[in-house]
C-alpha cells in the first residue's frame, strides 16, 4: 500500500547540480520549503506556505536555549501544527505574549518561582492559569527533546479561580428571552440552535440544510473534530422550519452572507442584552444544553456525544452537579417520608404541601 504523503502539496525535485530539494505548490502558490525534509525548518517552512506566506518566522531573532527560540521549535512541531485553526489561534496568542516579555530568557534555568512571577504579570486567576498551562506544555516539549531534565511549570501554584466561567443559563432566563424574541426571528433561531445540538460559535456559523438528513442532524466540531450526529428536538424543527426559502445557512447577516464566528458571537450577545440578559452568552447555552441532560438522567458518554467531546472529563462535571441534586432531593426525602407523622400541615400556606 502507498503511504500517505505527510505534507500535501510537498514534491522532491532534484536541481541540475544533483541537490535533492523540497517544492510546495498549492492553488497557484509555490516556494521551496528549507532544511532536511521533516525537520524543525522544513514544517515551520511548511506551515508558512501554507497559509501563503513564503518565509515563516525566523528562529535567528531568538538565541539558542532561549524561551523564545523554544516557542519558535514547539510552533513547528506536529503538537502545535496539528492543533484545529481555532486552537492555534489562542495558542499564538499566549505564545506570543510569553515571547515578548520573556523571550531571552534562558528556558533551561527556569525554576518555579519563575513561572510564578510571569503567572503574577496577568490580571485575573483564570489568565494566570493559562500561562502556567502554556509554560508547561513548553517545558514538556523541551524534556521530551532532551533539552531540560524537569518541568519547572508543575509546581507552580495555581490562581483559585472564582465562578464557573461562562454563566450557564437558567430555565427562567431561556423563557426570558424567548418572550422578547418572537417566533420565527433570527434570534429565536439562534437560541435553539445553540441550545439543542451544543454548537459552538464556529459550529453555528456553518450549519444549514447540508447537515440535515432524516430528521437529524450532523456535523463535526471545528475545536476538537469530533463529529456531533444528534436527533433533531420538536422546539428546534419548529424555528428551522422558518428559515427563508433559499436560504443554505441558518444563521446569515442580512444580506445573505455567512457570519464569522466572532461577530456571529458579538451579535447575539446584543440580543441577549435587549433581552434584559447582558450576562448570557451563546457558550452559557452549550453549557445549559448539557446541563438539562445531566439533570434528566443522562449518562456521561451520552452527555460527552452531545458536546462532541473526545473523552467524557467535561461531561462528568455536569453529571455530578445533577447527581448531587439528585442524592440531595432522596435524602430529604428520607426525613419526610420515612415517618408518616412528619406528612402533616404547615402553619405557613407557603409550606404547606398539600396545599400546594
Amino acid at each position: 500500500m502507498r503511504r500517505r504523503n505527510p505534507f500535501p502539496g510537498v514534491t522532491r525535485t532534484v536541481d541540475r547540480h544533483g541537490k535533492v530539494r523540497w517544492r510546495f505548490r498549492r492553488s497557484g502558490f509555490t516556494c521551496y520549503l528549507p532544511g532536511p525534509y521533516g525537520s524543525a525548518d522544513f514544517r515551520a517552512a511548511y506551515e508558512a506556505a501554507i497559509a501563503g506566506v513564503r518565509k515563516p518566522a525566523s528562529s535567528e531573532r531568538w538565541t539558542h536555549g532561549t524561551l523564545g527560540w523554544l516557542i519558535v521549535q514547539y510552533r513547528s512541531s506536529w503538537r502545535f501544527t496539528d492543533q484545529s485553526e481555532i486552537s492555534k489561534k489562542t495558542m499564538r496568542g499566549q505564545l506570543d505574549w510569553l515571547a515578548q516579555v520573556a523571550g531571552d530568557l534562558p528556558f533551561t534555568r527556569c525554576e518555579t518561582r519563575h513561572v510564578e512571577a510571569l503567572m503574577a504579570k496577568k490580571e485575573g486567576p483564570a489568565a494566570a492559569n493559562r500561562i502556567k498551562k502554556y509554560l508547561s506544555l513548553l517545558f514538556n516539549f523541551a524534556a521530551k527533546h532532551g533539552w531540560m531534565a524537569h518541568n519547572p511549570a508543575r509546581h507552580a501554584d495555581r490562581r483559585k479561580v472564582q465562578g464557573e466561567g461562562y454563566h450557564t443559563w437558567t430555565s427562567a432566563e431561556i423563557g426570558q428571552y424567548l418572550n422578547h424574541h418572537g417566533r420565527s426571528s433570527k434570534a429565536r433561531r439562534a437560541l435553539m440552535l445553540f441550545l439543542c445540538t451544543g454548537a459552538s460559535r464556529q459550529d453555528a456559523a456553518k450549519l444549514g440544510w447540508q447537515n440535515v438528513k432524516a430528521g437529524r442532524i450532523r456535523f463535526r466540531r471545528g475545536k476538537t473534530g469530533v463529529e456531533a450526529d444528534l436527533p433533531i428536538l420538536p422546539e428546534l424543527a419548529i424555528e428551522l422550519a422558518n428559515v427563508p426559502e433559499g436560504d443554505v445557512l441558518f444563521l446569515t447577516h442580512g444580506t445573505g452572507r455567512p457570519y464569522k464566528p466572532e461577530s456571529l458571537g458579538n451579535w447575539f450577545k446584543d440580543q441577549c442584552k435587549v433581552a434584559g440578559l447582558p450576562h448570557c452568552s451563546a457558550h452559557g447555552l452549550r453549557k445549559a444544553g448539557a446541563t438539562r441532560l445531566a439533570e434528566h438522567g443522562a449518562t456521561e458518554m451520552e452527555v460527552m456525544a452531545f458536546l462532541a467531546h473526545s473523552s467524557p472529563k467535561e461531561a462528568a462535571t455536569y453529571t455530578k452537579k445533577a447527581r448531587r441534586a439528585t442524592l440531595a432531593d432522596h435524602a430529604f426525602d428520607r426525613l419526610t417520608g420515612t415517618k408518616p407523622e412528619h406528612n402533616v400541615s404547615n402553619l405557613s400556606n407557603r409550606l404547606d404541601r398539600s396545599r400546594r
